[in-house]
């Protein structure tokens, strides 16, 4: 990866585009430092704790610390990135969408604009909700109705320059640009969360314990990041093999191709669609100054991660239970209508391919069912073993860190396809420069 980056150094092209994506991320970085116009930001702090509960620090990590402080990028990708997830799932559940996808480029570039509207949209319900939360919560200095369409329009506004950013780094810069926003939010955050670390475990301890305690914490990050590494890069290779046949007076075909299916194929869909369901009852209820009883009370602790092998609180271990539930149940749903075996097999039947062993249509349809079944299972239980790491350690030890599995696996997923992205581009210039002699 090193080499991968230096050599692209050594390219003006593609060092211009390095240079172009690393301003854009420092203006990203300063507007996530400007905060909104009358707002008390520990007012802001305590309220955004008591709602959004758990996903607090989760959420602050993907908006690098600017969803804390209330900044003009409070909002950051989020609504994009819930946008793409919404219009990803419609596709599916709407012909209509399906058939504009599959009309080449045209169709993809009305399909990015529709993001876009979705996006704004969402922004501004977000926006709306959290400035009526904060004027309900004196977190406003004056809470009139134009110190309300301010902060509405602030939080929309800086989430579509964000949006407007991340679309300037895809097309002159290095990788996506969503996708390398939310990468250098995350790391933003990562000095603090072992600052944190550091003061909680060796800060003030004995030699022995400190010594522990640092070899402990650099054990789980390295492993995790092995773990998601091998995750990520992790897959099954179906056998596909093409009949020959004949074309004028030559035989044509007989090829050997595979079909790569990735296990982690719902990559962090599932763990971000658990995470926001178990919120959504809490977010109500705060939202609306609901009142309810212990019992109730029992069970928004158990949807909370924060209270999760806590052994003061045995029955969050059913909130715990809910969660890996929800993860395989969205992890085989997802990968349901991203991946059709009928649709492949079809295809495959169309154009001679069959796989070894294997008869070509419902038979073949039936296999990889079977294969892509055995495989996801393995890959959510990978998932799940890194999504809880971090939270096993927040529960047991008050480990609280604002990056997780969560983050590791989206940092490490960007990282590498960005590095594709440089290789594959290094290589269209030296096949270029070879047809160029």
């Amino acid at each position: 990866m090193f080499k991968t980056l230096v050599n692209a150094f050594k390219v003006e092209q593609l060092r211009k585009r390095i240079f172009y994506t690393f301003w854009i991320l420092v203006i990203v970085r300063l507007g996530s430092q400007i905060p909104i116009p009358g707002i008390d930001v520990k007012q802001v702090q305590a309220y955004l704790e008591s709602v959004v509960g758990s996903s607090f620090s989760f959420i602050d990590s993907f908006t690098g610390g600017s969803f804390l402080s209330m900044s003009v990028f409070a909002l950051s990708v989020t609504p994009y990135i819930t946008s793409s997830i919404i219009m990803q799932l419609l596709t599916i559940a709407i012909p209509a969408l399906e058939e504009m996808n599959r009309d080449g480029e045209d169709g993809r570039k009305k399909m990015t604009q529709i993001t876009r509207y979705v996006s704004v949209l969402l922004a501004i319900i977000e926006s709306a909700g959290l400035a009526i939360g904060f004027s309900r919560q004196g977190a406003l200095g004056d809470a009139g109705a134009f110190t309300i369409l301010t902060v509405i329009v602030t939080l929309t506004a800086g989430s579509c320059i964000i949006m407007w950013l991340g679309e300037r780094i895809s097309d002159k810069g290095i990788g996506n640009g969503i996708s390398i926003i939310l990468l250098i939010n995350i790391v933003s955050r990562m000095p603090n969360d072992f600052s944190n670390l550091y003061t909680l475990f060796v800060k003030n301890k004995d030699l022995v314990q400190a010594v522990i305690a640092v070899a402990i914490i650099v054990f789980v990050v390295v492993g995790t990041t092995i773990l998601v590494i091998i995750l990520q890069d992790a897959e099954r290779r179906i056998p596909v093999q093409y009949s020959k046949k004949m074309q004028g007076r030559k035989m044509a075909g007989g090829q050997s191709s595979y079909i790569p299916l990735k296990v982690n194929t719902a990559g962090v869909i599932p763990i971000i669609f658990a995470a926001s369901l178990l919120s959504v009852p809490s977010i109500v209820i705060n939202l609306f100054n609901m009142q309810v009883g212990t019992t109730a009370n029992k069970i928004l602790q158990g949807l909370n991660q924060n209270y999760w092998f806590n052994r003061e609180y045995p029955w969050a271990s059913v909130g715990l239970l809910l969660y890996i539930f929800l993860n395989i149940i969205f992890a085989y749903f997802y990968t349901s209508i991203t991946f059709n075996p009928m649709e492949v097999a079809n295809n495959m039947k169309k154009s001679g391919g069959f796989i070894p062993g294997i008869r070509p249509g419902k038979p073949t349809q039936d296999y990889l069912n079977k294969i892509l079944n055995y495989i996801v299972l393995i890959g959510v239980i990978g998932l799940l073993i890194v999504a809880l790491i971090p939270i096993f350690f927040n529960g047991m030890f008050k480990a609280d860190v604002s990056f997780g599995g969560t983050s590791l696996i989206i940092i490490v997923g960007v990282i590498l396809e960005t590095m594709k992205q440089l290789e594959a581009q290094m290589l269209v210039r030296n096949y270029s420069g070879f047809l160029n002699n």
